[in-house]
Order: structure tokens, then C-alpha cells, then sequence
């Protein structure tokens, strides 16, 4: 059975250009190019490419993952973001624009998920690119690990780790790296982070109806797709604790060998909701990881980062990344940002997370307090002027 969802937009086809406008309104530090509704780019405010004298770092792909990616233009991350429609990869003259608009001297990284319509327009635009004299490299995050391997003609997709390659290439890139050396940080970064999902929901596209029988009540989807691709199965709902090391162990599973990560190891580890689930879920979804990764698999967790990076609209579910840490991987993701929904508060070491509950004052000091009070001298009153 269909149904309408309910949502506060005006016209539908308006959705990602009305979105744009108010991410800018905003947030001062960002810009948009003036060619909606074609082309829906944001920039890093007051961004000349004549004088741009570090390597710019621009993603993109379909609306509809906000914060994603439009929210991770900042100094320190992207420098650009080029959105197409709600799940469609924006056009090539799109990605031109931004290449065009942010590009200095030295260069650009592409990060791009791993989707065709991904791949073949932001290729296109690449070697377009190329031809105008721009230096440009493209890196492919494609981190899924839900399904079999070559599975699919694209292969793995590209999820809610990609967040963290941005923030790796944009950190480099702020420090003064080469372009090569930029996209040679980021490609390896690419290859040692993974990620799966779970759907409990499909999401509703504006305009369009729902299919509310897929996942019914009480079903959920292991490694359903933030575009509402199939998953590898359809199961019963079970509690948060078990889904999450049903997750964990596929991930880190030795028989697809997608991650490099083994006991002993430690990790960068992401709690990411696809839009419609609560943030008391996904810090309950936090809490397992964390431990399951310590005393299941003897992994230690050096960073954790929970919230909605990379959506599917109002998609109730989740994701977990896990992406090997490494100091110099720690250094990029610790590195100072100006975009606006990197979560800035996840920085540096962890303190221990509980300490005790402070105890009462001993019962000779409050009768100190009371001598004290007892003797003191008695206020005088106040005389008349």
C-alpha cells in the first residue's frame, strides 16, 4: 500500500534550491552560484580561484543526504559541494561550474561515492575539465560492506564514510598539500574504512508516494541503501545491542576482508542516523559499539562520532562506520573546520566516561560551619539619613 508522506515543503521541485538558499541564509561562511535551478552549487564564501593558493576539495552527488555535503564546505573540509536533484548525481555542467569556481594554481580533488550516475558525470567533468588546463585528480569512496563482494555492477557503494574522507583530503589540503598529495591521503583513507546500514523505514521522496508494505511493522533491513536499494535481507526487529554486533561483525568479517582491521587495532568509529531516528537511539546504538568493539574484538576506539552525517531523507535507521586510526588519520580529523556540521565536539582524546558521584560533606565540617554562623557578629541595622 501507497501513501502521500507528510512534509513542510512548497513545491517539490523546489526542494534542494529552497534548501540551498536557507543553508547560506544560515551560515555566513558559505555561498551559492547563481544558476538554479540547474546548477546547485555551494562554495566557501569569498573564494577567488585566480588567488586560491591551497588545493580545493569539492564532492557531491543527489540531494536528499543533508547534511551531506553541502554542510561540510568550510575551511579545513570542502571547498566546494555540487548537488543534483533529490537522488539523481548532478549534471556535468554543474560540476564544471564548481570546478570552475573554486579551482586556483594548484589544483582540485574530486570525492566521489560510488554510484554510476556518479562516476560517469563527475568523469565526464574531470576530463573537461582537464582540457581547460586544470590539475585535477578524482578519488572513489565506494566503503559498503553489506553486500558480497562484486556484487553490483558499481560495486561496494559509497556511504556515510565518505563524510570522513572529506574531512581527511579538506585538512590536507588546508595544510598546503600538493594535489597528488591530497588525493594520495584520501585514496588511502578510502581504503580502510568500511560501513553498513539498517533500515527500519524507507524514506518518502517529496512529491512522490511511499511504499509502506517493503518494511512493515516490526521488520527492519540489513544493508538497506541510502537510496532505498535492496539490502541482503528482511528480518524481525531485534533489540538495539544485537543489531548493532550483528553489524560490527559483518563489517570487520575476515571472510569478505573488507577492512584491514584486526584485534589489537584501533579505530575511527561513526554512528551515523539516516534521518528519521533519534538521537537517544543513536547514542544507545553508540554505547554497544563502543563496547563491542573493546571487549568482543579486543579493538580500541579512539574517536567516536554520533549524529545524522549522511542521510536518506527521513529514513528511520542507521549506520556504522569503522575506519583504522592511524596518527597521522587523527591528525586530519582533529584539524580545525569552519564547516558547519562537522561535530566539532568529538575532537581529541576521551576522558574517562564516568567518575564518581560526589559525597557529602563530613559532618564535623558543616558543625564548623554552624560554630561559625552561631558566632558571628549580628548584622547592624541600618540607620536613617
Amino acid at each position: 500500500m501507497a501513501h502521500r508522506g507528510k512534509k513542510l515543503i512548497n513545491d517539490p521541485n523546489d526542494v534542494v534550491t529552497e534548501y540551498i538558499e536557507g543553508l547560506v541564509t544560515t551560515y555566513p561562511g558559505l555561498q551559492y552560484l547563481d544558476g538554479f535551478p540547474q546548477i546547485k552549487v555551494v562554495i566557501r564564501a569569498n573564494i577567488s580561484p585566480s588567488t586560491f593558493d591551497k588545493v580545493a576539495v569539492i564532492s557531491g552527488g543527489g540531494a536528499g543526504h543533508e547534511p551531506a555535503h553541502a554542510g561540510y564546505v568550510g575551511a579545513g573540509m570542502l571547498t566546494s559541494a555540487v548537488s543534483g536533484d533529490v537522488f539523481a548525481s548532478p549534471p556535468v555542467d554543474s560540476i564544471l561550474a564548481a570546478i570552475r569556481a573554486v579551482t586556483g594554481p594548484k589544483g582540485c580533488v574530486l570525492i566521489v561515492t560510488n554510484y554510476t550516475g556518479d562516476r560517469l558525470n563527475f568523469g565526464l567533468a574531470v576530463e573537461e575539465a582537464k582540457s581547460e588546463g586544470y590539475k585535477i585528480e578524482m578519488v572513489i569512496v565506494g566503503e559498503d560492506c553489506a553486500l558480497p563482494p562484486r556484487r553490483g555492477i558499481a560495486g561496494r557503494r559509497g556511504l556515510a564514510g565518505t563524510i570522513l574522507i572529506n574531512k581527511i583530503a579538506g585538512a590536507a589540503a588546508e595544510e598546503g598539500l600538493s594535489v597528488e598529495q591530497v588525493a594520495m591521503e584520501a585514496k588511502r583513507a578510502a581504503g580502510i574504512v568500511g560501513t553498513m546500514g539498517v533500515g527500519l523505514s524507507v524514506c518518502t521522496i517529496p512529491g512522490q508516494a511511499t511504499d509502506s508494505v517493503r518494511l512493515g511493522h516490526g521488520l527492519m533491513e540489513l544493508g538497506l541503501g541510502i537510496h532505498g536499494e535492496p539490502g541482503v535481507a528482511v528480518v524481525e526487529i531485534r533489540p538495539a545491542d544485537l543489531v548493532v554486533s550483528h553489524v560490527i561483525k559483518q563489517i570487520l568479517s575476515t571472510e569478505t576482508n573488507y577492512v584491514p582491521i584486526t584485534r589489537g587495532d584501533h579505530v575511527v568509529l561513526m554512528i551515523n542516523g539516516l534521518g528519521g531516528t533519534p538521537m537517544m537511539e543513536l547514542m544507545i546504538i553508540a554505547r554497544k559499539a563502543v563496547s563491542e568493539l573493546q571487549v568482543e574484538h579486543g579493538i580500541s576506539v579512539d574517536r567516536v562520532y554520533t549524529g545524522s552525517f549522511m542521510t536518506s531523507l527521513d529514513m528511520a535507521g542507521f549506520s556504522i562506520t569503522l575506519m583504522k586510526s592511524e596518527p597521522e588519520i587523527l591528525k586530519r580529523l582533529d584539524a580545525p573546520t569552519k564547516a558547519p556540521c562537522w561535530p566539532v565536539g568529538s575532537v581529541g582524546n576521551r576522558s574517562p566516561v564516568k567518575i564518581p558521584v560526589p559525597l557529602p560533606p563530613p559532618s564535623n565540617s558543616l558543625n564548623h560551619e554552624v560554630q561559625v554562623t552561631r558566632h558571628s557578629p549580628k548584622p547592624q541595622e541600618l540607620t536613617q539619613l
